[in-house]
């Protein structure tokens, strides 16, 4: 959320940020919805003025025996008491108005984030690896004959619907030792907190990082009212929703291996086969929650994590820096790794590391007191995705194939899989 008082300092800069989010004219918008609640305010704090004044002297004409007068101010004071309360609901609904305005509005972006349209449009700044090069034809991952047993597409459509898949054998096991690997290199290489956290949240969380109110319908929200969580930055940010925390307890860095649950609205037609594109998958995400003054490097630090999973895997891939066009609503500035997919001749999203800023901990009212004494700050957060499991599957088959349509696997997974190293083409591991 936004600093109402930034805004009215400085409307023509709020003005310009937001044009480059494709939005105008928005701050004579909240300046006026700021002047009516400012108002309402201060004509609540006069009626109560007038109130207590008339209430002084209601004592003081009884006590001079002046009846006529001592009515006319008792009339003035209950008059008075029922103003304060209606201007002092008229304000609250003036309140509640400036903050579901504020709350809808997309964050301030860095002034180092590219300008651009759309994804075309943004800059590549980390390149790693090179492509394999393969002397037969590659396939996609579900096309392979060592996957086709253990990627049952049908299973899960018969189960849940499109966008849903049944796991078995050799592939659900080196989809559950990526996990385990990524958790294991982020608590003991990369020296981050592992939680488990419920994948069920109240509203108020949600709204929190910025899913809701504007994109309710990209979340699952249940009959009772809980939300499914997109991701499991929404549990980790809000771990400090509402508390003021001590500079001495920052930085908090976590991580969490969750499933995740998006409708995937607006994608309609976008990576149907395979499971690319799921409504429910698995993810290791980061979170890190810290002081204003260490964000900056902490973005640096958490790509560079992300960036480590995949080294170690020997996946090929590229980060980028999302131009203007691309960025997410409540981030500031975005690096997405795209990971090399042979079977589609092209990178793929798998990671994106986001800086907020302040602006989810405002939403959230998250602060920390400074150790040297004075006045609570807000936080700064930062999350990213350590990495998305599924597609990191996707891209171990697929960069791991060989021309007999089994699957050669990482040396750094192996440890988990039991010393094996290939995935056969009776979809078992050996």
């Amino acid at each position: 959320m936004h600093d109402i008082k930034t805004i009215r300092e400085n409307p023509a800069a709020f003005d310009a940020a937001m044009a480059l989010r494709g939005l105008s004219g928005l701050s004579d918008q909240v300046l006026a919805a700021d002047e009516a609640r400012r108002a309402k305010i201060q004509a609540a704090e006069t009626a109560q003025a007038e109130q207590n004044k008339a209430s002084k002297e209601v004592g003081a004409a009884k006590g001079r025996g002046d009846e006529a007068e001592f009515e006319r101010l008792r009339a003035l004071v209950a008059e008075k008491k029922a103003a304060v309360a209606t201007l002092n609901e008229e304000a609250k609904a003036c309140d509640a108005a400036l903050a579901t305005l504020l709350m809808g509005l997309p964050n301030v972006m860095y002034d180092d984030v590219p300008l651009g349209a759309d994804e075309t449009e943004n800059v590549e700044i980390h390149r790693w690896g090179t492509p394999k090069t393969f002397d037969f034809a590659p396939k996609e991952h579900f096309e392979l004959a060592s996957v086709t047993r253990g990627m049952d597409f049908g299973a899960g459509a018969k189960l849940s619907g499109a966008r849903f898949v049944v796991l078995k054998a050799g592939v659900a096991r080196i989809h559950r030792a990526l996990a385990q690997f990524m958790l294991d290199t982020h608590v003991e290489k990369h020296g981050l907190t592992e939680a488990i956290t419920p994948v069920l949240v109240r509203e108020e969380m949600m709204i929190g990082t910025g899913q809701l109110p504007k994109f309710g319908e990209d979340s699952y929200k249940t009959t009772d009212g809980w939300w499914l969580i997109p991701t499991a930055e929404v549990t980790l940010t809000n771990l400090v929703n509402g508390e003021t925390v001590e500079e001495s307890d920052l930085p908090m860095r976590y991580a969490a291996h969750t499933q995740c649950f998006r409708s995937e609205a607006g994608s309609a037609g976008r990576d149907t086969s395979g499971m690319l594109r799921q409504h429910q998958f698995e993810k290791v995400e980061m979170v890190s929650i810290l002081k204003p003054e260490d964000s900056e490097a902490e973005h640096a630090r958490m790509t560079t994590q992300a960036q480590n999973i995949l080294e170690a895997l020997e996946l090929p891939y590229r980060t980028v820096k999302l131009c203007t066009g691309d960025m997410g609503f409540s981030m500031k500035r975005t690096h997405d790794i795209e990971v090399w997919l042979p079977g589609q001749d092209k990178y793929r999203e798998i990671s994106s590391i986001s800086t907020a800023g302040d602006y989810q901990a405002r939403r959230m009212n998250a602060r920390f007191k400074p150790s040297g004494g004075g006045k609570p700050e807000f936080l700064h957060t930062l999350n990213g995705s350590g990495l998305a499991v599924g597609r990191c599957l996707i891209a171990v088959l697929e960069n791991g194939q060989n021309a007999d349509g089994t699957v050669s696997l990482p040396v750094a997974l192996q440890p988990y899989l039991g010393g094996r190293s290939l995935l056969t083409l009776d979809g078992t591991l050996a």
